[in-house]
């Protein structure tokens, strides 16, 4: 298990392995927010926030990026569909001798939407 929290600790998250890669995203709001995604199934993850995250959902409102309501990080994103078996924590709040590990791979959410790797 890997735990991941935001700054303050007001939302932890715990998932069941550390990512083998994360994906370095330059969308509009992904390269603002200068996260590394790591991407599981929510049955994975384990979110405790004590209700403590804001909610931003993006134009389409296909996703809905959490923060803490404290200081602020972004912690993950949850798909708006409960059917799509898909979540991403940002694995930025992870212990860096975890990060470092991960291969990263750059998206080009901005245009192609495809991996220049």
């Amino acid at each position: 298990m890997v735990r991941a929290s935001c700054h303050c600790g007001a939302v932890v998250l715990d998932v069941a392995e550390a990512p083998r890669e994360v994906t370095d995203c330059n969308c509009s709001i992904c390269r603002r927010y200068g996260v590394l995604w790591a991407y599981y199934r929510p049955e994975q993850v384990e979110v405790r926030a004590d209700n403590a995250t804001n909610r931003y959902l993006t134009g389409e409102r296909s996703i809905a990026f959490h923060r803490c309501g404290t200081c602020g990080c972004v912690t993950h994103w949850s798909a708006s569909d409960p059917a799509r078996d898909r979540m991403a924590v940002n694995a930025r709040l992870m212990p860096p001798d975890i990060l470092s590990r991960a291969r990263v791979r750059r998206l080009d959410g901005a245009v192609t939407w495809r991996y220049l790797d």
